[in-house]
This record gives structure tokens, sequence and C-alpha cells, in this order.
């Protein structure tokens, strides 16, 4: 397949969402799958598919789950949950990819991949984020620009201060051509953190889209605490 037949902008490409929701959670500290775990009142998925189903542009949700994995049977959703999850993100996203396409999505729709555990997006940041890419080339991602000063390490010291002005910190959904994402991950390989991050193998530029402070993966245990603030102040 040619990298850039899938760049044409097409008034009938559809959008839709592709949640990775196959992980352990390990750095968690969480007994299960962090995904699970309650924040203000609901398990966190809920509150991210919660902001993915308010955008009425995205046609179709697709939750990865691993396999044997029997939360959305206990707690059914309107999403398309479909237990093809694999031992890497990348991996996981390429198996929901192909499942997209077995429901009827097509290379030239638009996909919006987002973490699970990115339980504090919105359905504004989302809208932001489809307004800026549907009409680019390549796609792109949300993203925030580097706040603090950056060190790199050895040993346990610094070991030099590195510029921080053209850093940026990826964050979800990242946004993508369903076909040029499905290339992009075979070429990439199975450790890739990041849909960008296989678009770029193949040469190409995602853009990036201001995206926001609130919407931090958790991902520590204290990150739980500072979701469920943000998560109750909002609905005050």
């Amino acid at each position: 397949m040619d990298i850039m037949a899938t760049s044409d902008s097409k008034p009938n490409s559809r959008f839709y969402a592709l949640v990775p929701c196959a992980g352990t959670g390990s750095r968690a500290g969480t007994p299960g799958p962090k995904q699970y775990e309650r924040i203000a009142g609901q398990p966190m998925v809920w509150h991210t598919l919660a902001a993915l189903q308010a955008v009425k542009r995205i046609s179709r949700t697709l939750v990865v789950v691993a396999p044997g994995d029997g939360f959305f049977e206990r707690n059914p959703t309107s999403a398309l949950v479909v237990p093809c999850g694999g031992a890497t993100r990348a991996s996981s996203v390429s198996n929901g990819l192909y499942e997209l396409t077995r429901a009827g999505a097509t290379d030239t729709d638009w996909v919006l991949v987002h973490d699970a555990a990115r339980c504090l997006i919105t359905p504004a940041l989302i809208d932001s984020l489809i307004d800026a890419c549907a009409g680019d080339e390549v796609g792109g991602l949300l993203a925030q620009k580097l706040p603090d000063t950056l060190k790199r390490e050895a040993g346990g010291r610094v070991a030099e201060t590195l510029d921080r002005e053209d850093k940026w910190l990826a964050q979800t959904p990242q946004m993508f051509r369903i076909g040029l994402l499905m290339q992009a991950l075979e070429k990439a390989g199975g450790q890739v953190t990041d849909e960008a991050t296989a678009v770029e193998s193949l040469g190409l530029q995602p853009l990036l889209v201001q995206g926001g402070t609130q919407n931090f993966k958790v991902t520590y245990p204290d990150d739980f605490a500072l979701a469920e603030a943000v998560l109750k102040a909002r609905t005050r």
C-alpha cells in the first residue's frame, strides 16, 4: 500500500475510537488492572469511554481487552469490546485495527487511539484534535509543551541538562488514517510505545495539537487521588 494513499481528505471518511485496555498496570500498585479501579465512584475506564462517546462525530468505539477479561461481560457497554489484546500496546492496537476493518471501517477512515488510563480526557479536547487533523495529510496527536527543566541521568546523578524548548510530552488520543497506521505499526514492530512513533518510522511528521495538563495518564499510586480530585471538581 502506498504510504500516502490514505492522505487525501475525503468528506465521507468516518472517525473511530480505539481504546487499548489489555494492560495490567504493574506500576500502579493495584490488585488488578488499573483501568478497572474505581475513581470518583466509577471504574476508571468508564470515565474514558464516556468522554469518547460524548463526541458525536465518532461513529464507534472499540475496546481491546485481554483474552479472558470478563469485566465488560459483568459491566456491559455500548462500545464494541474485543478480547484481542496482545503482549504489547502496539500489538493490541494492531489487532484492534484489524477488528475495526472487520466491523466495516476502511483504510481511509480515521482512528483515534486513546489510553484507557487517560480518564480525564474531555470531549472538547477530542474535538480539537479532530478539527486540527481531519484535513491533514498525516494526522497527529495531543501533546503538551514540556514545562519543567529536563535532566539526563547517569548512575543516579545528573549527567546533563537538556534544552526543553522543542520538547513535548505526548498524550492521547493520537489520530491517523486506519490504513496508514496499520502499515506503520507493521513496519515499526511491537516495541513502539505510541502510534506517532510508528508513523514517524515511515518518514512522516505527525501534527502536534495542544493538549491539556489534566490529560495525564494514571500510572502511579499518587495519580489516583489527583484524578479523583479533578473528576469530583468537574461535577461540582
